[in-house]
């Protein structure tokens, strides 16, 4: 077995924005696995200021990792724990390797079913957020994801007060995602997830920011609407951990991002472990490029079986310039790979 490494630059159609910063290229690194008769590729790609694994000395850290993959020829997922971005690219090439382009033999897989998708609405102005909110209605989603918590609050409830005004719950589910923008002091988040369940919202995303488990909690307990951890997850390699993660804040869903949450073997570590708790899930990618996109769709079709009917979080796709060409498009609201 032979890596070969290969560092990319996806540059964004234009700028993605959240209440973290704003992206306008993305960096990955490809890994070019071969057994000597084919070749595979898989994809790291850790979010800068966000993986666990954004360590400044990445590359290096990667090349020791499939020294040992080169040696062993197989993942050792203990070491691994620590760089969810790096064992995904792993997981994904050595799949490729031995199954091909279906990872896993399912109705998506074999191009006979779509997975319905959210459509995402990054952070901007306001016009430029109403302008986008009226594509992906156009479009056609029945599920809309808006980032929040980067214009003024007013202005974001304004969206979602036009948006209700035309549409019931019934006819189109709305997901507000906040990265962390509240502050839980002197009520604040919990003011503001009272003000947003008028909306009749299926969920927010990490309403404030990680690391307050105690905080989280109670707002999981008190809030009029459901909440999902995100960014909370990132870090929590061990299992015993997560299990106690799970179990303290009590969230209704968790969102899971493979590059982010501990590779394929540790996004159904989670997704187990959350269901011993009665709490649900769904999967998106992390801005990887369209390896990645592929191997997520893929897995997530694996995971929640042929009649997956919560839109997952997998419109990426069509975010670069430069992406890689993979036999993926969106067909309405759903993600399909195209029969070859």
């Amino acid at each position: 077995m032979t890596i070969d490494i290969e560092p990319r630059t996806l540059h964004f159609k234009q700028p993605a924005g959240t209440s973290r910063g704003i992206y306008t290229t993305r960096k990955c690194w490809l890994l070019h696995i071969s057994d000597g008769r084919q070749t595979a590729t898989g994809e790291c790609a850790p979010l800068p200021s966000l993986s666990c694994d954004d360590l400044p000395n990445y590359e290096e850290v990667l090349r020791h990792c499939c020294n040992q993959l080169q040696q062993t020829g197989e993942i050792d997922y203990e070491a691994m724990r620590p760089y969810p971005s790096m064992l995904f690219g792993m997981e994904t090439a050595l799949l490729a390797l031995s199954h091909g382009q279906r990872l896993f033999d399912t109705p998506f897989s074999r191009a006979e079913q779509g997975i319905p998708i959210n459509g995402l609405v990054w952070m901007g102005s306001y016009d430029e957020m109403s302008q986008r909110i009226e594509e992906k209605l156009q479009q056609g989603f029945r599920c809309i994801k808006l980032k929040i918590g980067a214009i003024a609050f007013e202005e974001e409830m304004d969206l979602l007060r036009r948006i209700r005004q035309r549409f019931s719950h019934r006819e189109l589910e709305l997901r507000v995602d906040a990265n962390g923008a509240f502050t839980f002091a002197n009520g604040d988040a919990l003011y503001r997830l009272e003000l947003l369940s008028q909306y009749a919202l299926h969920s927010i995303e990490q309403p404030i920011k990680a690391g307050q488990w105690a905080n989280m909690a109670e707002l999981c307990r008190e809030a009029p609407l459901p909440i999902a951890l995100d960014e909370e997850l990132i870090g929590v390699n061990d299992a015993e951990q997560k299990r106690q993660l799970l179990h303290i804040i009590k969230p209704a869903y968790i969102v899971l991002k493979p590059s982010l949450h501990g590779g394929m073997a540790g996004c159904r570590e989670w997704i187990d472990l959350a269901g011993d708790e009665g709490i649900g899930s769904w999967m998106t990618s992390a801005l990887e490029s369209n390896i990645g996109l592929n191997a997520i769709a893929q897995l997530c079709s694996d995971i929640y079986g042929p009649n997956i009917s919560m839109p997952q979080g997998l419109g990426t796709g069509q975010l670069f310039t430069d992406n890689i060409d993979m036999q993926l498009e969106i067909r309405g609201d759903k993600l399909w790979i195209k029969e070859s």
